[in-house]
């Protein structure tokens, strides 16, 4: 042997008398927490069980050794006394089984087969086989060599290599299980990790084939957009000037969607969720949106009255929640006046996108079961804030929302 084999091996010593003792397993008592008069019967009849074990053993010990009975009674529960801890304190509940066969023997007979009672004889095997169970291989071997010290040392000659034999045929047995069951449990471990990585591997096919769909038929639409509204112009004669402005605001937006769109695509194509790193647009960016919204034919005023400049999460949801009021205004109320309305409150950032009457449906599609107002809501609900969306008495429409807006330090 090495020196590392030897190191080893004192250190299974040293353990197996010494400690630390190994994780306890989790007792089914433990899954009955919500059923606690189920908990109290089963620990009552584990508490009788034991008691009713000792006084056997005592009995039995009074009987044949013609012990007091205060003495036959200590040494039946010395026998005992592993059992309640066998499962959380493996290596304590052998270690009493331990000195319970040096002491277990006193005041034996010379002529009996075995040096200790029938209860201690069960507990001690069920010990050694739930302790094979769960200790290392090294730690068994200290442990099947010192039990063997009392059968040895007590046990009759004719009998020694029976009782031996059957003390090592437990200690395998215990051990085989305990190999079986690190053998399951890592064959659970592998089909979970086989099962998430199929899953994971179907998630992002998913993707793939959705960012496919969306560029061969959303992307490809867009670009036709962008396409004919730069060339219109060109095609078509004597386009007035205001026409010719509200062609380039058509391919402005067709772009700009084309733009959102290859970054979507990429996120969904790639496995791995980077922190995206392009600018993200805020309050500084709506009066652009404003714009880009007149340039498209829309009649939006832009009142907004914000001292600091709010979190980037904040701003973005404002943006956001303001991009999709005006979309959804051009959508089902073209040529209606369109009010945004940003302002620092007491509670927060407030937000309302506010169309009048007179506006008609801009095509046979403006109408509801959209995703519109959904996604609004989880912006503003999502950062502790709400969201209210209503008509108006004049046939008009309204959405209000408002963003709690906390400091960076108090959000970490």
């Amino acid at each position: 042997m090495d020196r590392r084999q030897v190191r080893a091996a004192l250190a299974a010593l040293r353990r197996t008398f010494t400690g630390p003792d190994y994780p306890p397993v989790r007792l089914p008592l433990r899954r009955l927490r919500h059923r606690p008069r189920t908990a109290a019967v089963l620990r009552s009849i584990g508490l009788l069980a034991l008691i009713g074990l000792a006084l056997v053993g005592a009995e039995y010990l009074t009987d044949t050794r013609r012990l007091p009975g205060a003495s036959a009674l200590l040494l039946a529960v010395l026998a005992v006394a592993p059992l309640p801890i066998l499962l959380t304190r493996p290596l304590w509940a052998w270690r009493i089984t331990l000195v319970g066969l040096f002491f277990g023997t006193f005041n034996r007979s010379s002529t009996a087969d075995w040096p200790w009672s029938p209860v201690q004889i069960v507990v001690s095997l069920a010990v050694l086989f739930a302790v094979a169970a769960r200790v290392d291989r090294l730690v068994l071997g200290w442990i099947g060599l010192l039990s063997l010290l009392p059968v040895w040392m007590f046990v009759p000659t004719r009998n020694q290599v029976g009782v031996s034999l059957l003390f090592v045929a437990v200690l395998l047995i215990g051990d085989l299980v305990r190999h079986n069951l690190r053998t399951r449990r890592a064959l659970v471990e592998q089909s979970e990790v086989s099962e998430l990585e199929k899953a994971r591997r179907a998630v992002l096919e998913e993707r793939t084939r959705i960012a496919r769909e969306m560029h061969d038929v959303v992307a490809h639409h867009m670009s036709m957009i962008a396409v004919q509204a730069e060339t219109a112009p060109y095609r078509l004669s004597d386009v007035p000037e205001p026409a010719r402005a509200e062609f380039a605001a058509i391919a402005d937006s067709a772009r700009a969607a084309l733009t959102d769109m290859r970054r979507l695509l990429g996120v969904l194509r790639s496995e791995a969720e980077d922190p995206q790193t392009a600018p993200q647009p805020g309050l500084a960016d709506l009066p652009e949106l404003v714009a880009a919204a007149h340039r498209a034919g829309m009649a939006v005023t832009l009142d907004a009255d914000v001292g600091a400049e709010p979190s980037a999460p904040v701003g973005l949801a404002a943006y956001r929640i303001v991009q999709e009021g005006l979309a959804n205004a051009a959508r089902h109320a073209a040529g209606a006046e369109v009010r945004v309305t940003v302002r620092d409150g007491a509670r927060g950032l407030t937000v309302r996108v506010a169309n009048g009457g007179g506006g008609v449906p801009a095509g046979p599609d403006a109408r509801g079961g959209g995703q519109g107002l959904p996604g609004m809501r989880e912006r503003a609900v999502s950062l502790g804030g709400s969201f209210i969306a209503n008509p108006t008495g004049d046939g008009g429409y309204v959405v209000d929302a408002l963003l709690p807006d906390e400091p960076e330090d108090a959000q970490r």
